[in-house]
């Protein structure tokens, strides 16, 4: 339910992991579930602490681009950039280097370092001959700190290569698909989207089955990403306080379940004193 609601509604979608949350919260995918929903709806400090258990749990290093952001939504950027550099990048997942690599440019521009920004953005997947689902958002990435830096003609170009592969993914329908992106003068647009338009109607049949697999793949977005094998950079002070991150949680969940079941009594003796609610947990 929450992966079909968190893009329209985050909140919603917050509320029903936190209900998942205090039934199954010692499961990976729950905590990830409830650290990818705090940060839709701008709870950094509660998505990192969530990261942080979700990491501990499952082993996996998948989500650190979102404990980066989140570090840098708490008012950390130089721990975001220690928090990246902790983790050796060979180990990641294309989609989560590239994920990485924008997080980390973001601490970046957070610290005025506009150059060391673009630099961070300058790894393999930065290929503005094919593109991966992940291109897209890479190449709009590296747009905009070219406009920090004032080359405007060349941010231009690549938020038009964005453009360009955006329209390509959705015409192939596949994610794990290489698509070749041919550099073409503006006048050859409409020739290009209408041949794009007629190979679409070549093959119904493949049409749907391609739309079917591109739905469930939007339903499982970021519940259920691939495992990365984690290194051992966490140092002890961190060990220590993401036992008592989890600690906290797991009291703000249970005060949660209390004020729900306080909530479900009926008062059936007008004599008897009422309890007050269990405090709602910190935002």
């Amino acid at each position: 339910m929450a992966a079909r609601v968190i893009d329209e509604n985050p909140q919603l979608a917050h509320q029903h992991v936190m209900s998942a949350a205090r039934r199954a919260g010692r499961i990976g995918v729950v905590r990830e579930s409830l650290a990818i929903t705090a940060y839709a709806t701008g709870d950094f400090a509660l998505a990192l602490r969530e990261l942080r258990t979700y990491r501990r749990i499952s082993g996996s290093n998948d989500q650190l681009p979102l404990m980066v952001d989140s570090e840098r939504g708490v008012g950390r950027p130089d721990r975001a950039l220690e928090l990246g550099r902790s983790v050796d990048r060979s180990t990641l997942s294309p989609s989560v280097q590239v994920g990485l690599a924008i997080a980390m440019s973001g601490a970046r521009l957070d610290l005025g370092e506009t150059d060391a920004a673009l630099v961070e953005l300058e790894i393999p997947q930065l290929n503005p001959n094919t593109a991966f689902s992940y291109s897209p958002e890479l190449f709009a990435a590296y747009a905009e700190v070219l406009s920090e830096l004032g080359r405007e003609d060349e941010a231009d170009e690549w938020l038009q290569r964005a453009s360009r592969a955006d329209a390509a993914i959705g015409a192939s329908g596949d994610d794990d698909e290489t698509v070749e992106i041919e550099e073409m003068e503006e006048d050859d647009d409409a020739a290009l989207a209408a041949e794009a338009a007629d190979a679409g109607d070549e093959d119904d049949e493949d049409d749907r089955v391609a739309a079917g697999e591109a739905a469930r793949a939007v339903a499982e977005a970021g519940l259920n990403a691939v495992a990365a094998p984690i290194t051992d950079a966490d140092d002890a002070d961190d060990i220590v306080n993401e036992a008592a991150d989890t600690a906290e949680t797991d009291v703000e969940i249970g005060n949660e379940a209390e004020t729900d079941a306080a909530a479900s009594v009926s008062i059936t003796d007008a004599d008897d004193e009422t309890e007050p609610n269990a405090a709602s947990p910190k935002a």
